[in-house]
């Protein structure tokens, strides 16, 4: 008799009735795909080696996709080594070169042994698709790097002793170092950059004729606009000064103004705090003596001017990080993750000598410290490259400004730790006062009191020039120099293609011009006006 009982009675059957066969089949490919057998592609490495042996153009063609460990088994590994040995020492490479390369450095055994490379160059009959077989080794590397990376995430995160967060900045560093080591960009050939590159010089010269001037991203002092055009895409520029000149200052200054125009600003200080940071900014903003902010004698009026600024700072949009000893791949993440979630436009590091070029210190422990320092100019360069953003680094000077006589102006061989900085940087400049050395008059018997000299000793893309701008020692704010009749003699000199007219810049820091849209904050009180007596020089 028919079983008459409901049909959904059978669906909540549990499949106890499974073929034993199938159920060992199920719980293999379950191990497979839960990487108990890492993935290998044994016959195209086999492919790729005898290919290698037996065509003496192949080398050029896999050298930049593979690397020794991208092959799966160490005998292969071996073999290719010789062979990138061979090919970089201009040697023949082939079948008997291999063998005794293998044989003199004690690894023929580990290959395999000669009959083994014999066969290798017998499984092809070309290296015609040589490259395809690469690339198909290069993917199963990445997919075993990723295996690794991520068993380590797992080990990590049941891992009581290890902090969390610790673990998830390991974990992010493990997948980016993935793609740094294994997708490197290829070459572009010129045509398919031509147009593309007419169309920026396009752009660039309907900005000049629009009257700023300015094809980068403004630095909101007219002078160094006019001899830089602004600050670069991909440019590394370098800002070097003694202690006590103001380099914190000048780097925030060009922060709020770039912040100002729309521009979001990633701000690294690894020798100041957030809020101390935070405080100049509302000096600068609100035109309040900073010592006074720090002492805590401020009048009800400074602090209803100072929560007018920091209105202003609450709609800016720039990202301050004070992690102290911040490394090179920490820096490199986070500015990937802001450029993701912020599309930051701009990056200040201040300053370059308190950086680390990896996590754990000096990655290589007999490097000295000017060998990482040329590590790190080299990081920050391939970042601005990799983010297609300036990147402002300040750096420190050497006591050798001091030791020398005369007026004590920066040169670029007194760049300390590294003449590598010098090289990897697209612009060097210097911040030099006069009145800190006593110097308080210039040649024509000008008082050069609160003038600063911007001195850019190198510029990749246009003229050296030194550029005089405003210092206000009690804001530490550097602006446009409007007063004096020689602030930029030498470039508007140069710059008589330019088009005449002032350069519509964005106004000086805590200035009404610079928000043109915006009401006066709280009811419109300004800053009162400040006197001789305010300024402690």
């Amino acid at each position: 008799m028919r079983d008459q009982r409901p049909n959904s009675s059978r669906e909540y059957q549990p499949k106890m009735r499974q073929n034993p066969t199938q159920m060992r089949e199920d719980a293999g490919m379950s191990q497979y795909v839960f990487g108990k057998i890492p993935p290998q592609a044994l016959s195209l490495e086999e492919a790729v080696l005898g290919a290698l042996m037996i065509d003496r153009e192949a080398m050029n063609i896999v050298s930049d996709l593979l690397t020794p460990e991208a092959f799966y088994t160490p005998a292969h590994q071996a073999i290719y080594q010789a062979i990138m040995r061979l090919h970089d020492q201009q040697h023949p490479v082939d079948l008997l070169t291999v063998t005794e390369e293998l044989r003199k450095c004690g690894e023929l055994e580990r290959a395999g042994g000669s009959y083994y490379l014999v066969e290798l160059t017998n499984r092809v009959a070309s290296a015609a698709n040589i490259e395809y077989h690469s690339r198909i080794i290069q993917q199963k590397h990445i997919q075993r790097q990723i295996i690794a990376t991520g068993a380590k995430m797992v080990k990590d995160g049941y891992e009581d002793t290890i902090d969390c967060f610790a673990a998830l900045q390991n974990a992010e560093q493990g997948l980016f170092a993935i793609t740094q080591n294994t997708l490197s960009r290829s070459s572009t050939k010129v045509a398919s950059l031509a147009f593309s590159t007419f169309k920026q010089i396009e752009q660039n010269a309907l900005k000049a004729r629009t009257g700023d001037g300015i094809t980068g991203k403004s630095s909101g002092i007219e002078g160094i606009d006019a001899l830089t055009g602004g600050w670069h895409d991909s440019d590394l520029v370098i800002l070097a000064a003694r202690p006590g000149m103001g380099k914190t200052g000048f780097a925030l200054s060009v922060a709020i103004n770039a912040a100002k125009c729309g521009i979001p600003v990633a701000f690294f200080s690894l020798e100041m705090a957030n809020m101390q940071l935070v405080m100049r900014m509302m000096a600068m903003l609100g035109e309040v003596n900073g010592q006074k902010m720090r002492d805590g004698k401020l009048s009800d009026e400074d602090l209803m001017v100072l929560a007018g600024a920091a209105e202003q700072l609450h709609n800016l949009p720039i990202y301050l990080d004070d992690t102290p000893g911040i490394s090179i791949p920490e820096m490199r993440a986070k500015c990937r993750r802001l450029k993701r979630q912020h599309d930051i436009q701009l990056v200040i590091v201040d300053y370059l000598q308190l950086m680390t070029l990896t996590p754990g210190g000096m990655e290589n422990k007999n490097a000295n410290r000017e060998q990482e320092v040329s590590g790190i100019s080299r990081a920050l360069k391939g970042l601005a490259k990799e983010l297609n953003v300036p990147v402002i680094a300040l750096s420190q000077l050497s006591r050798a400004v001091e030791t020398r006589g005369g007026a004590k102006r920066p040169q670029l061989s007194d760049l300390r730790d590294s003449g590598a900085v010098e090289q990897d940087a697209d612009i060097v400049s210097f911040i030099y006062r006069p009145e800190y050395y006593g110097i308080l008059e210039d040649e024509a018997g000008e008082s050069l009191k609160g003038i600063a000299e911007i001195i850019f000793a190198k510029n990749r893309h246009g003229d050296t020039d030194t550029v005089k701008v405003k210092f206000e020692k009690q804001f530490t704010r550097f602006s446009t120099l409007e007063s004096h009749p020689h602030f930029f003699a030498s470039v508007v000199a140069n710059a008589g293609h330019r088009q005449s007219g002032t350069p519509n810049n964005p106004a000086s820091l805590g200035g009404d011009a610079a928000f043109p849209d915006s009401p006066p904050p709280y009811g419109g009180i300004k800053p009162a006006s400040r006197n001789d007596k305010d300024i402690p020089f």
